[in-house]
């Protein structure tokens, strides 16, 4: 079976079903991963996604901050929430589809929301950086996080970090700001590396390219400024990494009525 899968940072599930819903209707992900979706489990929209077609959902959320959520049109075999930084933040949420949804072999998906790190990028002074930097630390050494050979897994999500050069407007000018710092680009490469993550997006648009999945609400017109940064990221273990046919950024929908600050991002992934 063919997986088609998206990821989308949606701030504010409740606020903004119904874009979830047009993005459903026109893309037709086989799964989508939702963050910062900032509702606690028991209000969470089940029945609107329901009627499209999204009855199985895993779900991890609090109110008002944070959260993630994956919905998906086949069903699970399993289900794994991980906390971080001794943190009961509801930032991570996985799955593992096999039999059930008529899969070979089974496929895990690891659903992400790293905290943002405010932003002052001094960690002696800004305890939500320290917060980020330590939660990529424990990423990157967390045993869930390193496929064994031959295991199939993915790991998408906003992990808040741009960690190219070309994954922001201008380097330059980014490079003292929260998500494009240094420090921040070297722990999830070491994240990456730790896991033998393969970059789906980069495999994709070459790193010698602009490629953008988040503009700011300050900008008072974005697509004429275009000052964007990738700050969501779609991974997958060495055994697919010849399985990604396919990746799309959903751009337009940034420009959507009352949108998110973020955009979907989709692969397909062949059997």
């Amino acid at each position: 079976m063919r997986l088609k899968i998206s990821t989308w940072n949606i701030n504010s599930v409740r606020l903004r079903a119904g874009l979830v819903g047009k993005f459903l209707k026109a893309h037709a992900p086989d799964v989508l991963c939702l963050q910062e979706t900032k509702c606690p489990d028991d209000a969470f929209p089940l029945k609107a996604f329901a009627r499209l077609g999204y009855a199985h959902v895993a779900l991890n959320g609090q109110k008002g901050y944070h959260g993630v959520a994956i919905l998906s049109r086949v069903p699970f075999d399993s289900l794994d929430r991980r906390s971080f930084c001794g943190k009961t933040d509801c930032r991570h949420v996985a799955v593992t589809f096999g039999e059930k949804a008529g899969l070979r072999a089974p496929t895990t998906v690891h659903n992400f929301y790293v905290p943002a790190g405010g932003d002052e990028p001094d960690p002696e002074i800004n305890e939500k950086f320290a917060h980020k930097l330590a939660f990529l630390d424990e990423m990157r050494h967390a045993a869930a996080l390193k496929p064994a050979p031959g295991e199939r897994a993915i790991l998408v999500g906003d992990l808040n970090v741009a960690p190219l050069e070309h994954d922001v407007w201008s380097h330059k000018q980014m490079v003292r700001v929260v998500s494009h710092t240094p420090v921040e680009c070297e722990k999830l490469t070491l994240v990456q590396k730790a896991g033998q993550w393969f970059d789906a997006m980069r495999a994709f648009v070459p790193e010698s390219e602009k490629l953008y999945t988040w503009w700011s609400y300050r900008a008072a017109d974005w697509r004429a400024a275009d000052r964007g940064r990738r700050l969501d990221h779609v991974w997958v273990s060495p055994a697919l990494a010849d399985r990604v046919s396919k990746m799309q950024v959903t751009r337009e929908a940034r420009g959507w009525a009352r949108p998110s600050d973020h955009v979907p991002v989709t692969v397909a992934i062949e059997p």
